[in-house]
């Protein structure tokens, strides 16, 4: 027995100092993907032939390319949230007066799962008002959403009049980003100084909408696959509730309903030209810091991959239209694309080539003049020249 009891302390310390040690590389002789990508990824791009793009669908009226290609977009995106059944049932939660306008805390019902807050901006005076949905960044920030597009409120008071409580780490962590990202200033609270309502909510797993344990960027790629185990698409939901929400937008009463658009910058760029390539209620679009053709992003060539994971990922959509011609939807309504030739995420022979597809769509819908595709010489930003840039085009067309 001591014996016994002596081998086995022996074979426990044996056991214990392995699994102190170091685990070698598991890699294999043979392998079937580099760098997160298919050995054959060359291959699977040569393959995408993009059948229902504009110029090689053979359809040769626009309108009708426009309604069957958006057909095809939106079987890729799968089965929608269900329509709110007793419709928005919008609640004032909370407002403060600001500086030419009034910040609006809201809740609204955007979907029958699901009840959303937002942050609505509404010009004093009166109405109605050209409006915009400004739609807020990836950045694997999930912390806070809709505070990336309007600053949060500090000074708010209840409908009965009593305070509302100010989340400091929220306002002080918008702040920051938005230093970083915008230069400092809110895009929403801009727009708003100058005479547009504004209206932001929080895409699904950002903000208030976003895990009970607390954020983990991680947690994104796994969440979004189980909702396709429920035959649903993370990404699709969330430009799904992007035209649930400017179809709320266009009916506020203080709004006019045939000048409205929408902004957004880098994913909030992407939710941009989605919305307005399958969104009528949109009159015109900014999108900054997000176009690129699939050739040229999913390639070991240019050293880029997608990062933004599940955030923009359709699947099976690549098999029909690239990104270009699905914003190429939207013509022939007036667009803005700024991109940055220092923007390591979109390789600038991409932006230049999307932007010449997109060009010719403009181009044979007679509306040369609605698409403005400029390359700026900045990084992967929002700063105060864009923004006004985005508002002069606004000014123009809403």
């Amino acid at each position: 027995m001591k014996r016994l009891i002596l081998m086995t302390i022996a074979c426990l310390s044996i056991m214990s100092a392995a699994a102190q040690q170091p685990k070698p590389s598991q890699r294999r002789a043979e392998f079937e993907f580099y760098k997160d990508f298919p050995r054959y990824a060359d291959r699977l791009l040569a393959d995408l032939s993009y059948p229902l793009a504009w110029d090689k669908s053979g359809i040769a009226d626009l309108e009708q390319w426009k309604q069957t290609a958006r057909a095809k977009v939106l079987e890729c995106m799968l089965t929608p949230p269900p329509e709110p059944a007793a419709g928005w049932q919008l609640q004032l939660l909370a407002s403060e007066q600001r500086d030419g306008y009034c910040a609006m805390l809201v809740a609204l019902d955007l979907s029958d799962y699901y009840r959303v807050s937002a942050l609505l901006l509404v010009p004093d005076g009166d109405g109605p008002f050209p409006a915009v949905n400004a739609l807020h960044d990836h950045g694997a920030h999930l912390y806070i959403g809709k505070e990336k597009m309007i600053r949060p409120l500090t000074h708010a008071t209840r409908p009965d009049g009593s305070p509302w409580p100010v989340d400091s780490a929220v306002v002080a962590d918008a702040d920051r980003w938005v230093d970083g990202l915008y230069e400092g200033q809110y895009v929403g609270d801009y727009l708003a100084r100058h005479g547009y309502v504004v209206f932001s909510a929080d895409a699904p797993l950002w903000g208030e909408r976003g895990r009970a344990e607390g954020v983990d960027r991680n947690k994104y790629d796994l969440i979004a696959g189980n909702m396709m185990m429920y035959g649903v698409n993370l990404s699709a939901y969330m430009t799904y509730d992007d035209i649930a929400s400017t179809e709320f937008l266009s009916e506020l009463p203080f709004v006019d309903s045939t000048r409205v658009g929408c902004v957004g910058c880098s994913m909030g760029a992407y939710r941009a030209w989605m919305l307005s390539a399958l969104s009528d209620r949109v009159k015109a679009g900014a999108a900054v810091c997000w176009m690129v053709t699939t050739d040229v992003q999913m390639t070991w060539r240019y050293g880029r991959k997608e990062n933004g994971g599940f955030a923009n990922c359709i699947p099976g959509l690549r098999r029909w239209l690239d990104y270009p011609h699905i914003a190429s939807l939207a013509a022939p309504k007036p667009m803005l694309f700024v991109s940055g030739r220092q923007d390591k995420l979109f390789p600038v022979p991409g932006v230049e080539k999307a932007f010449g597809q997109m060009r010719r769509v403009w181009h044979d819908a007679g509306a040369d003049d609605a698409l403005q595709t400029e390359l700026w010489d900045m990084p992967h930003s929002c700063p105060r020249q864009v923004q006004q840039r985005m508002l002069r085009f606004l000014q123009r067309w809403l």
